[in-house]
């Protein structure tokens, strides 16, 4: 049996503030840091730079699902700190 897909939570944005980002963002050249918001951030919690070429690698790799976006923001941003964790060198 195959998973439903699963959609972004408007407005929750966990996935452009809990983990860091070592590739070069419009606005960030650096990138960001863990629990950075995103410059491409919108007030509404959406990506400004969805869909388009400039949006890193990384984000566009990145797929909601429900292991990982849990049952509200707080939840999810829990979950992106541990796999921050993990990851760190």
């Amino acid at each position: 049996m195959q998973n439903p897909v699963f959609s972004c939570r408007p407005g929750c944005a966990a996935c452009c503030i809990a983990p860091s980002i070592s590739s070069p963002i419009p606005g960030m050249p650096n990138g960001k840091a863990a629990g950075v918001a995103c410059v491409q951030l919108s007030e509404q919690g959406l990506c400004q730079i969805f869909g388009r070429p400039e949006r890193p690698a990384c984000c566009s790799g990145l797929q909601a699902s429900a292991e990982m976006c849990g049952g509200n923001k707080e939840q999810a941003i829990q979950w992106l700190n541990a796999l921050e964790r993990a990851t760190c060198p």
